[in-house]
């Protein structure tokens, strides 16, 4: 008779095997932010176009020297190109550059007053992806004198939009338009060198930047969001997960940040109901629902506890339209707003700061998609280059995108001394990433963050190699 083992009984209640391990500290990052984007009076009295004229003094130095450096030598048939102080000033048959801002005269960009005359229609026709037709679209060059159009095979290479300052090369042709051989562009302004880490034992410093968590306050709340908490704490996966968590100081939501709210009336199908909702001043009290910031709020509470977070709005968030975009209001966080002035920072889009010497400036997105719309190709990471080329985050602003009527200065403009070493771009289709370099040394991480709720996905910035990593929380069904 062969003899059985007696089974194995498990004891779920003992202490773990092997050596403890005491729980991972949270690494710390000095911090410090810039006030540029804040809007302390506002006033609707200036006009816009003093943002044109204080761009063009502000970067209008730059180009010009570089176009005396580029073309002072210049000379075609025995002639030397001469520098024009004003558009009006160029004479034709002369061989000269000047320098101004970009109009693109684009026929089939949106139209205000073309609205209006339309408003007739039952059916107003689908908003376009692009607003371009190489075919029809004119650029134009102006200053405060005037404006020249410009022709040449070499304008189609530059991508230009309207608000950018150049200079270009050529001459006037019989017609009247200028004929371009070059253009120059401000590029990058210079940068403050990184100070570097030389203790070789301390732990690598890394911030978590996430974009579109599109929090609906619905019951049916994507786990994805669930997920990123509890990575953020320290509370999934295993001591691998943990010690990189621990890694993470700070996490910066580029926008976006609520989704749509759900109106808890759609869902009464009786006619006699809705027809009982009674309207106090207009206002229907009863289709607010106030899910999505209530559980944006605590979900905030829950990371606060642990982890700084820098806020900032976006499109969809209940914040001013034109940019800058102003902070989200305190009143709309009743527990989280607990934390301001300790781990909680609401910042206004776009933003600017200092995380441990690493300059970071980020947008929730809308200079770029804006810019998008008014240029033939689709590479965003070429457009973000081109932004820090251009040194204005925004040009496109206040023509096509909206934007606060500045009257002493444009913060969208990046001075000397500006440059960033991170820009992060939010809401973006997918994840991509490159280093745009300048001529002086300069090095620029550009990071496109997607929307979370749609892939899931958040980037972790090493601040010590500037290296960007993916982490994925999309959940396989």
């Amino acid at each position: 008779m062969a003899s059985t083992s007696a089974p194995v009984v498990h004891n779920f209640l003992h202490a773990p095997s092997g050596t403890s391990r005491a729980p991972s500290e949270r690494v710390q990052t000095s911090h410090d932010v810039s006030t540029r984007f804040n809007l302390t009076e506002k006033t609707y009295q200036q006009q816009f176009s003093d943002m044109y004229f204080l761009r063009l003094a502000k970067l209008k130095p730059a180009v010009e020297a570089l176009a005396q450096e580029a073309w002072e030598d210049f000379e075609v048939r025995g002639e030397k190109a001469r520098a024009v102080e004003r558009v009006l000033d160029v004479r034709q048959g002369e061989l000269c550059w000047v320098s101004g801002t970009i109009y693109m005269d684009m026929p089939l960009k949106p139209n205000i007053l073309e609205d209006i005359t339309k408003d007739h229609f039952v059916i107003p026709p689908p908003p376009r992806e692009k607003y371009v037709d190489m075919g029809l679209d004119q650029t134009m060059l102006e200053d405060e004198s005037g404006r020249l159009r410009l022709t040449g095979g070499v304008l189609g290479s530059q991508e230009l939009v309207t608000g950018v300052i150049v200079a270009v090369l050529g001459t006037e042709t019989a017609n009247g338009d200028f004929s371009v051989i070059d253009v120059k562009i401000p590029d990058l302004p210079s940068q403050r060198p990184i100070k570097l880490n030389n203790n070789t034992e301390a732990r690598r410093k890394k911030i978590a930047i996430a974009s579109g968590l599109g929090i609906s306050g619905s019951i049916h709340e994507g786990l994805e969001t669930h997920l990123l908490t509890e990575y953020l704490l320290g509370e999934a996966g295993g001591d691998e997960d943990h010690e990189s968590a621990a890694s993470i100081s700070r996490l910066i939501l580029a926008g976006n940040s609520l989704g749509e709210a759900h109106n808890p009336i759609d869902d009464l199908n009786l006619e006699e109901t809705r027809k009982s909702r009674t309207k106090k001043y207009g206002y229907d009290a009863a289709a607010y629902n106030p899910s999505p910031t209530k559980a944006f709020d605590a979900i905030l509470s829950s990371l606060l506890q642990s982890i700084s977070v820098t806020l900032m709005p976006g499109e969809s968030d209940p914040a001013n339209v034109s940019m800058p975009q102003q902070q989200l209001h305190a009143a709309l966080f009743p527990t989280a707003k607990l934390y301001d002035g300790s781990t909680f920072e609401r910042v206004t889009n776009p933003w600017m700061g200092d995380i441990d010497g690493v300059t970071v400036l980020a947008t929730s997105g809308q200079n770029l998609d804006d810019m998008y719309k008014y240029v033939e190709s689709d590479d965003r990471l070429a457009m973000c280059g081109n932004l820090l080329r251009w040194r204005n985050i925004a040009p496109t602003a206040p023509d096509t995108l909206w934007s606060y009527p500045f009257q002493y200065g444009d913060p969208f403009v990046l001075d000397n001394a500006a440059c960033p070493h991170v820009f992060i771009v939010g809401n973006q289709p997918r994840y991509e990433t490159k280093l745009v370099q300048g001529n002086n040394g300069q090095k620029v991480r550009v990071i496109l963050v997607p929307r979370f709720d749609t892939t899931g996905e958040i980037v972790v910035l090493d601040l010590e190699s500037l290296e960007p990593e993916l982490v994925n929380f999309r959940v396989e069904t």
